[in-house]
């Protein structure tokens, strides 16, 4: 049965746990839900090779691009909809088959898409893995639900080091480096610095080797890259600046603009450029509203963890504010 066989007809399901939260995202997210109403089975590829079908592969056609259409219909970043579209083939290729598929690496947004995308889908499980559980960028494997149930191995860690006494690498240094030896960024998970001690790279297991034998020097430093077990990374736990700010309101123009310590006029601007996110969603209006736990990010200005949230006996709102350093 194809893995789109069953999907929702009001894809109102949202997603209620954060997939990227440092503080709280556990190790792996998988979904697998078969309480929908169904559509008619249906696969995403097929070949029309007999004329006498032709009309019926036209109606098949046209099934599978308005139940797509449903699905992509939930997307919420415009911008991510050829991506999500992409894995959503990817899924229906793996259950018609009966085999498990991985994606590159994710950025946050494009995950969260797909996992609230896959959570509408039956007979399928979607199971994220960036190496560590507060990773940011991560694979997604997908697959029937019979044979996906496990954690699959589809991340390589490595340890860069090297003499850096003098002038510790940034992650930009890093990233640049190894870039330069002609991988594709996709293929490339977090970055892990580790100060004078060099840094910990996540990748996809088939180019480990590669960058072993490619990567001989970051920025000026001469390095050896070795092979590191998953347990041994090292993440340091993220790093806060706490403080309070009281608001007539919740949203999100209020709340962030003073977290950020910009004007909310500045702010407004900074929404009307897509650069706002609310737990890697693109905020598209001042008035989205906030909830303890939620993450705001903004392009250039870093993120924003919202606390304990309390009101005050005038009927305003004291909000505990994590801004990550």
């Amino acid at each position: 049965m194809s893995v789109l066989s069953r999907v929702s007809a009001m894809a109102t399901t949202t997603m209620t746990t954060m997939l990227i939260n440092p503080l709280s995202k556990p190790p792996l997210q998988s979904y697998s839900l078969s309480n929908f109403p169904k559509f008619r089975p249906f696969s995403l590829s097929f070949s029309s090779s007999s004329p006498s079908t032709s009309s019926d592969t036209c109606r098949l056609t046209q099934a599978t691009k308005n139940t797509v259409d449903v699905l992509l219909n939930g997307v919420s970043d415009k911008s991510l909809i050829e991506e999500i579209k992409h894995i959503l083939e990817m899924a229906n290729r793996a259950s018609l088959r009966r085999e498990i598929l991985h994606t590159d690496f994710l950025t946050p947004p494009t995950l969260n898409e797909a996992m609230a995308v896959m959570s509408k889908l039956a007979d399928v499980n979607a199971i994220s893995n960036g190496g560590y559980p507060e990773a940011e960028r991560c694979r997604l494997s997908v697959g029937h639900a019979e044979i996906l149930n496990t954690l699959p191995d589809t991340v390589a860690a490595l340890s860069i080091t090297g003499n850096f006494g003098f002038q510790p690498p940034s992650h930009g240094d890093f990233l640049g480096s190894i870039l330069g030896t002609g991988i594709a960024r996709e293929k490339l998970g977090d970055i892990i610095l580790q100060g004078e001690k060099g840094a910990q790279v996540l990748i996809v297991p088939e180019l480990a080797d590669y960058i072993i034998s490619s990567l001989d020097k970051v920025g000026n430093v001469p390095v050896s890259c070795t092979l590191l077990p998953l347990e041994e990374l090292k993440a340091e736990p993220p790093r806060f600046k706490i403080f309070k700010t009281v608001e007539s309101s919740l949203r999100v123009d209020a709340i962030a603009s003073a977290g950020f310590k910009i004007s909310r006029s500045k702010f407004s601007e900074l929404i009307s450029k897509r650069d706002v996110r609310i737990n890697w969603s693109t905020v598209t209006k001042n008035g989205a509203t906030l909830k303890t736990g939620d993450i705001v990010s903004v392009s250039g200005q870093g993120r924003l963890k919202i606390g304990e949230i309390n009101t005050t006996k005038r009927g305003r709102y004291a909000v505990e504010l994590m801004r990550y350093l």
